[in-house]
């Protein structure tokens, strides 16, 4: 188990990929940079999730960067360790499985918003969806400090726009900002609004 306080840098994009993670509590934040340093989020992790999966599909490099965005508990599981506990164990087995069905749906989700929704429409599914809106999971109505840069490098777009749309979302009382950021569930009129 490994306690890693917020920023830390678990791996970083090129590092060798032996093994797997798995979030006990905190959130982690997954990133890749462009050859011309340009810098995106493509995952943002809570508790439960495991990341670092490629590792078992043959990637014998990251090919993303992974940082603590909170202070976690996270589990770190060896590539040869994970591969005997997946054959022996059908309980992991299924709860491996079925992260990656989930991590595959929100992919084709994600791929979807960004082809066909505007930046105002994907930064409300992004906040409800760091709120666990929609999710069996406890909800988090106030999300961790998490900046318009990163919500901009998200859902991609700038930070002046994902401003002037927090704004707005606070002006209708969708968002507060009293000790963080809280998220009501009303947001969904933003997604649900044509």
């Amino acid at each position: 188990m490994m306690n890693c306080r917020k920023n830390k840098r678990l791996f970083s994009q090129g590092d060798p990929a032996d093994a797997i993670f798995y979030i006990q509590s905190g959130k982690v934040k997954l990133t890749v940079i462009s050859k011309q340093g340009k810098e995106a989020v493509v995952g943002i992790l809570g508790a439960n999730d495991f990341f670092g999966e490629g590792c078992l599909a043959g990637q014998s490099v990251r090919m993303s960067s992974a940082s603590a965005m909170s202070a976690c508990e996270v589990m770190r599981l060896e590539k040869e360790h994970t591969i005997r506990v997946l054959h022996d164990e059908p309980a992991f087995s299924e709860l491996f499985l079925t992260h990656l069905l989930c991590r595959n749906i929100r992919l084709e989700e994600d791929l979807v918003d960004q082809l066909f929704n505007s930046s105002e429409k994907r930064l409300a599914r992004v906040l409800l969806l760091l709120a666990n809106y929609g999710k069996e999971a406890k909800q988090e109505p106030v999300i961790p400090n998490i900046s318009q840069g990163t919500l901009a490098e998200i859902i991609g777009t700038t930070r002046s726009r994902v401003n002037h749309f927090m704004n707005k979302f606070r002006k209708l009382g969708l968002i507060d900002y009293n000790g963080g950021l809280h998220v009501h569930s009303s947001l969904l009129n933003i997604i649900l609004h044509d």
